[in-house]
């Protein structure tokens, strides 16, 4: 299961979905996709700083002191997040 945290100054994504094999698990692709995307749009995208750790099964975000504009990009990744969790309820969950 991926549990995904949204606080206040910071995100936190881990674990996996076991949806299927390694390498052909569209969940865990998806949810990835969508945090990568979150890190490199804030990085490229604003002015703000963030830092971040990745590793296998586990992404922490730290942000504080977000711009609006990234504060609409965390909007965005939650959107898709929830999504994903609303159709896969097994596999992804929102803490």
């Amino acid at each position: 299961m991926i549990e995904v945290s949204v606080r206040k100054n910071g995100i936190s994504v881990s674990g996996h979905a076991a949806y299927a094999p390694q390498g052909q698990d569209i969940i865990c692709a998806g949810v990835s996709a969508l945090t990568q995307t979150l890190i490199k749009s804030i990085e490229d995208l604003t002015q703000d700083k963030i830092k971040y750790s990745i590793s296998p099964g586990r992404v922490d975000i730290e942000c504080k002191n977000l711009s609006e504009k990234s504060r609409t990009l965390v909007d965005s990744f939650f959107i898709g997040i929830c999504q994903i969790a609303d159709e896969y309820p097994d596999y992804v969950r929102i803490v």
